[in-house]
């Protein structure tokens, strides 16, 4: 069975987050993806605590969880709260559920999230790579060439996440 037919690389990518400095995927979109409970998989964890290190999978904190929820612009009702902070799984995190959930999905799964963990890892060192050439070549050209250069930056550098405000503002009394 081809792993393309189960998850598009596009969503696997789309649930990949940056946190505390690490690529990683939240329990909750793993449990999506792999078509079980978010509790069914956190229960599957707490079983094998000692698969699970630091540095495979922590649980995020208040901050995290509240810039997580303004990102995602998810409105909780009056008087509900989250009950439990989400954890965060790193490749190797994920690498090591497929020995946790023993399922044909979750194995396909698995493989479908790794090629595209290697895919992202791939696209960032050819990222810096050309950043590298493109140093070179500016210090061997003059200055004719730096709009150029100036544009080709521009065009490598991550779109600006801050939003603006939508509105008018009112305007204050001295």
């Amino acid at each position: 069975m081809g792993t393309s037919a189960i998850i598009p690389r596009e969503v696997v990518e789309s649930k990949i987050r940056f946190i505390r400095g690490k690529k990683v995927m939240l329990d909750r979109d793993l449990a999506i993806l792999y078509g079980v409970e978010t509790r069914t998989l956190n229960q599957a964890v707490k079983r094998n605590l000692n698969r699970f290190p630091e540095d495979f999978m922590f649980q995020l904190n208040q901050e995290e969880v509240a810039e997580l929820s303004r990102s995602q612009i998810v409105i909780l009702k009056r008087g509900q709260n989250i009950k439990y902070f989400p954890y965060a799984f790193t490749e190797n995190g994920v690498a090591m559920l497929s020995s946790v959930l023993n399922s044909e999905r979750a194995i396909t799964v698995n493989i479908q999230i790794m090629r595209t963990f290697t895919k992202i890892r791939e696209m960032l060192i050819r990222h810096k790579d050309l950043t590298k050439r493109l140093d070179k070549l500016e210090k061997r050209y003059d200055a004719q060439f730096k709009i150029v250069f100036d544009a080709i930056r521009q065009l490598m550098a991550p779109p600006d996440t801050k939003k603006k405000k939508i509105g008018f503002a009112r305007e204050q009394d001295d």
